[in-house]
């Protein structure tokens, strides 16, 4: 299988053997090299070399390009299914409900934003010249993206960049690298110039490293831990390339007493189970009027109970595995080590004991607000919960974390709701619900969470620059400010 895919075709890099391993089962589904560092300087001038073509085509043009590819995402949805699930082993009916068709809307909007690029309207500003605005590709982009969402991440973070008329360089992680190969096969049959997407499927220490700290790059775009995060600022910054970064999170799902308490209970279960709990939006701390807690906890593992873990092609599996082994051991420790620290397991929080990488759905109630797994970022199948006295206790609660990246609020009250979505500080605050995402709206996090946008109209300004033309309407060779620099001979 090729390795990468540089200038518009398939390449098979010089690197180790890697093997990429379905976690529900432990066993081989792909096996390639991987990029090395020397690869690296390869794409990068790919990517340059195609970049003024690319950048210079029309929004027009650029649009017929990614509604072709997202028509043929349509017609090739079950390959990417297919090893979606087969590489990351959630659960196929996330794949086909979510992932997949998501991916698919996120390419169809671009196509149609490719022709809305505005900016101010040319207008006399000073009185004898006319300004206008440019909004020009900035150039390369380098993309790492991570193996929660591969397919998804990897539209997000390539395709506005692709409508503003940049080239890109995106490296997958090399866990999960077979939907971003696809998609760089079907964009070349979509129309899209050869060296305008190219991938690389080396390992984040060094490809990743050297790709982030690459001099010919000029925007460097992250999605994945924030420790990891720091580090790629940490590289792109030495050449003062631009970054955006969307790292992890740590969400609040604030019960309000006047809350829909099915409801919540309902959203609490999806949404920190959704992908094994491996998303960064998920539902985490769970902060609970004190008046519903009980009832709250008790509903909560009920319906953890009936989740089905299992075959994750089986239309009827719930909860699929964790990435691998030494994800869910980092799990299982973290939460062997909550009782020592006052939390009370009330369900799961044991390896469930069959083939591949797979740990029950956990829920720990009364955990200390200092505890490790209130605080850290656990990234598995684990809700902790918490209550809460009134509501600036619950607002205080919500915001006492380094991350901000996304937060619920449950309540029937108006003014509540306002008033939780106006001090919750996060980039994204749902009302009773938790995790919806539309492409037509923005995504992105501030604090330990990152910083710039995925997604909609704001997320094209990662990847344009904006130049003022000032053009001169007199004729007049002497300028009236030429007299503050030397006088008239």
């Amino acid at each position: 299988m090729a390795s990468s895919w540089l200038g518009g075709a398939s390449l098979s890099t010089s690197g180790p053997a890697h093997r990429v391993i379905n976690p529900a089962t432990g066993a081989p589904v792909a096996e390639l090299a991987l990029a090395t560092v020397a690869d690296v300087d390869a794409a990068v001038a790919s990517a340059r070399a195609a970049l003024r073509g690319w950048a210079t085509a029309t929004p027009a043009d650029r649009s017929a390009v990614l509604a072709k590819l997202a028509e043929l995402m349509e017609a090739n949805a079950e390959l990417f299914i297919a090893e979606e699930v087969s590489q990351t082993g959630k659960p196929v009916r996330l794949a086909t409900e979510f992932d997949v068709p998501g991916s698919i809307d996120n390419v169809a909007f671009f196509a149609g934003a490719a022709r809305h690029l505005e900016g101010k309207a040319s207008g006399e500003y000073s009185a004898d010249h006319t300004s206008s605005i440019r909004r020009e590709a900035v150039g390369v982009v380098a993309t790492i993206t991570p193996w929660n969402y591969p397919l998804q991440m990897a539209i997000w973070k390539v395709i506005p960049a692709l409508a503003a008329g940049c080239s890109v360089v995106i490296k997958p992680a090399e866990l999960t690298p077979l939907t971003t190969l696809t998609l760089a096969r079907i964009a070349k049959e979509a129309g899209l110039p050869d060296g305008v997407l190219n991938v690389l499927t080396g390992a984040g220490a060094d490809v990743g490293s050297a790709l982030a700290g690459h001099p010919g790059v000029d925007v460097v775009t992250f999605t994945g831990s924030t420790d990891v995060g720091r580090r790629v600022m940490a590289a792109a910054a030495v050449h003062g390339h631009r970054t955006q970064l969307e790292l992890g999170g740590k969400a609040p799902f604030v019960v309000f007493s006047d809350a829909d308490l099915d409801a919540a209970i309902q959203g609490a279960v999806a949404g920190s189970l959704i992908n094994t709990g491996q998303d960064c939006t998920a539902a985490t701390r769970a902060i609970v009027a004190r008046d519903l807690y009980d009832d709250f906890v008790a509903g909560v593992a009920e319906v953890m109970s009936k989740i089905v873990v299992g075959d994750p092609f089986d239309a009827d599996t719930d909860l699929g595995p964790l990435i691998s082994a030494a994800h869910r051991d980092k799990v299982a420790a973290m939460v062997s080590r909550a009782p020592d620290e006052g939390g009370r397991i009330v369900t799961g929080g044991h390896v469930i004991a069959r083939p591949g990488s797979f740990y029950a759905p956990t829920l720990i109630a009364d955990v200390d607000e200092n505890s490790e797994v209130y605080r850290n970022e656990i990234f598995g199948p684990v809700l902790t919960v918490r209550s809460f006295t009134d509501d600036d206790d619950a607002l205080r609660q919500a915001n006492d974390t380094e991350y901000g990246l996304a937060a619920s609020a449950w309540t029937r009250d108006v003014y509540r709701a306002q008033r939780a979505s106006r001090e919750i500080n996060a980039g994204c605050v749902w009302i009773n619900d938790h995790i919806p995402i539309i492409s037509e709206m923005p995504h992105g996090g501030v604090g330990a969470s990152g910083f710039g946008k995925d997604m909609s109209d704001y997320s094209f300004e990662e990847y344009l620059t904006i130049k003022h033309v000032m053009s001169d309407i007199t004729g007049v060779a002497e300028k009236a400010w030429h007299r503050t620099i030397f006088t008239k001979r």
